[in-house]
């Protein structure tokens, strides 16, 4: 069997980003680029001392501002430079973009539908599916990890729905498995790591964040 000792595993820590406007509304983001919020701003605040205490060595974050603002937060309080990559993008939500989940349904009833039945052979125009979202999202973070030393940690700054297919891609669980995940509240991290042997990644930690983290914004699309 092989594995670095235990105190050698290498750790990336999965941040949502904090809340906007959309969040609070219940509009879904996808790519539309919607800056924090007020609350959002105190959120990162708020969460980036217990994340700068994991002392990360990178910090990589999606290139939408919800995101990078919120890693601007940890990156203040540790010196490490944030890494762009648009690879960390929420799901594409197409033409559904700035609608609530009552307006989704009222302007395209067959698509809400088959969202409510996971069904993505029936797309909105122009959303990704979560194959497409898989496809980018999981060689972003496993060249994360692969670029990681010995017992480092990096800290990765992007969007819950994504975040969540892909982590469950990452330790192995079919997408279905996503019902037994509380969703992530904003600005709440998950983390995943090495398994001590054998070379697979298990959840450390799922959803961690302090009290101001209230402000969980549903399962909306962002």
């Amino acid at each position: 069997m092989s594995g670095f000792p235990s105190g050698d595993t290498r750790k990336l820590v999965l941040v949502r980003h904090g809340r906007t406007d959309w969040n609070l509304a219940k509009r879904a983001q996808g790519h539309t680029d919607i800056p924090l919020d007020e609350v959002g701003h105190a959120q990162a605040q708020a969460m980036a001392p217990f994340v700068a205490a994991l002392r990360p060595s990178r910090i990589w974050s999606s290139d939408l501002a919800r995101a990078s603002q919120t890693a601007a937060y940890v990156a203040a309080l540790t010196g490490v430079t944030v890494e762009v990559d648009a690879r960390l993008r929420e799901y594409s939500v197409g033409e559904r973009s700035g609608l609530t989940r009552v307006e989704f349904q009222e302007r395209f009833p067959r698509e809400y539908a088959a969202w409510l039945a996971e069904d993505e052979t029936c797309l909105v125009p122009g959303a990704e599916s979560t194959a497409d979202v898989l496809a980018r999202m999981v060689p972003a973070l496993r060249s994360f990890l692969a670029a990681l030393g010995p017992g480092e940690v990096g800290v990765v700054v992007t969007h819950g729905a994504c975040l969540r297919a892909a982590m469950l891609e990452l330790i192995g669980l079919p997408l279905s498995a996503d019902a037994a995940f509380a969703t992530m509240g904003n600005c709440t991290w998950s983390t995943v790591q090495e398994a001590e042997f054998g070379g697979r990644l298990r959840v450390a930690a799922y959803n961690e964040g302090v009290p101001a983290h209230d402000f969980a914004s549903g399962d909306e699309v962002g």
